[in-house]
């Protein structure tokens, strides 16, 4: 079910997702976008414990948007094609939200 409303700092500007998925458990973090479909819009929001720099895939997954913060503050944010083995940013993160761009 889409929660709402997600804030992020981004170079001193507040944006706000207005509609997400919040994937709380191993399975759906393991899942993220994997066979979601090409319709499929929510952004996914994945909140890990503690800061770190845990490594992401885009097997099975359209081109997307992945967000990295770090206390709501952007840290990174890079376009994700399809099959990347490892996706990671440059420093620690505590969030990352992961948007859908669609057909391409």
């Amino acid at each position: 079910m889409p929660k709402k409303k997600f804030i992020i700092n981004l170079k001193g500007r507040k944006f706000v997702i207005k509609e997400y998925i919040e994937c709380k458990n191993f399975f759906q973090k393991a899942r993220g976008l994997m066979f979601r479909g090409k319709n499929f819009k929510i952004p996914l929001l994945f909140v890990f414990p503690k800061p770190g720099n845990y490594t992401i895939h885009s097997f099975f997954c359209r081109k997307f948007l992945a967000i990295w913060l770090l206390k709501n503050k952007v840290i990174e944010m890079k376009i994700v094609k399809p099959w990347r083995l490892f996706v990671v940013p440059k420093e620690k993160f505590d969030i990352l939200i992961e948007i859908p761009l669609g057909k391409f």
